[in-house]
């Protein structure tokens, strides 16, 4: 699975957020949401300058009530497939463009944010996906209000401010690319070693 944003939307239109609930996806008294666990590859020298190795990172960004960092994510409307929907996000909140390579998971969470008439106690289900970080854009809807970061594994799982994203970030991407990315990265990046834990 390979979906990409689409790079010949006007810029203008790429610079604009969706705003209101009009078109938003529910099932089952559940708001169905659409995310993704945005990840490079960052090249690193040993301290003695032996060969460079590959640490892979992950972005996330801040949170605008309260403490503790997020990943990209929101509603899933009705004219779009979950996957565009979190490309769509990724863009909207951290700026930046993609390819998304894998599902991780079905996570429910409950928001006090997110109640209204068709879900009143703000129960949620948010798909997640991963995506390969392809372009960091200079300017996007969101810049004004999330700051975004990247983290080392280690640094992600202790700073995710929600359970449901520590849990997609432990058991969902971390099984996701022991399975499925371990091997073809090292082979691309031919004797690199990609190292998930270092800061």
């Amino acid at each position: 699975m390979a979906i990409s944003g689409n790079k010949e939307e006007g810029a203008m239109s790429e610079l604009v957020a969706r705003t209101g609930r009009l078109q938003q996806r529910y099932e089952h008294g559940c708001r169905l949401v659409a995310g993704c666990i945005p990840f490079r590859y960052r090249s690193s020298s040993g301290s003695d300058g032996s060969s460079e190795n590959k640490i892979m990172e992950v972005l996330m960004i801040n949170s605008n009530s309260g403490r503790g960092l997020l990943f990209p994510k929101g509603g899933w409307e009705n004219d779009e497939t979950v996957e565009e929907a979190a490309v769509r996000e990724a863009m909207e909140e951290a700026g930046v463009k993609g390819e998304i390579l894998g599902k991780l998971g079905l996570y429910d969470f409950k928001s006090k944010t997110l109640q209204d008439e068709n879900c009143p106690e703000g129960l949620c289900k948010a798909e997640m996906f991963a995506l390969l970080v392809k372009e960091e854009l200079q300017s996007w809807p969101e810049q004004n209000t999330r700051r975004r970061t990247w983290l080392a594994i280690p640094e992600a799982l202790n700073s995710c401010r929600h359970e449901w994203m520590h849990k997609a970030l432990e058991e969902g991407f971390m099984k996701w690319y022991a399975n499925h990315m371990a091997d073809d990265a090292a082979n691309k990046e031919g004797e690199s070693v990609i190292d998930l834990a270092s800061p």
